[in-house]
């Protein structure tokens, strides 16, 4: 069993919350301190929500949009589907309950 797993059930040591490790692509165990681990990332302790809306609509600048067109297609689509397959499901289900009514009776 390689060290930083745990016997119990192969879940990292991390997930256990029995101790911090990060793990290198040839599988070494090193021990990371969360404060390090945060510093190293640059994150600060404060919630910055003037960067976050300004992050957020900078993401949805870049998001491609449907068409009107597209999106009825598409909502069609789904509609259709979702019809076809209760409808299957509803006729599947008649068949099997007339098959255990000429069955039992």
């Amino acid at each position: 069993m390689r060290q930083g797993l745990s016997q119990k059930d192969n879940f990292p040591r991390t997930v256990l919350g029995l101790g911090i490790h990060s793990f290198t692509a040839a599988g070494d165990r090193q021990p990371v301190a969360k404060k390090e681990e945060a510093e190293s990332q640059g994150t600060s302790s404060k919630f910055d929500v003037q960067g976050f809306l300004k992050e957020t609509k900078e993401e949805l600048d870049k998001v491609v949009w449907p068409t009107r067109q597209q999106l009825i297609s598409e909502s069609v689509a789904v509609v259709l589907m979702v019809v076809l397959s209760t409808t299957l499901i509803y006729l599947v289900d008649n068949f099997f309950g007339w098959a255990s009514r000429q069955v039992f009776g």
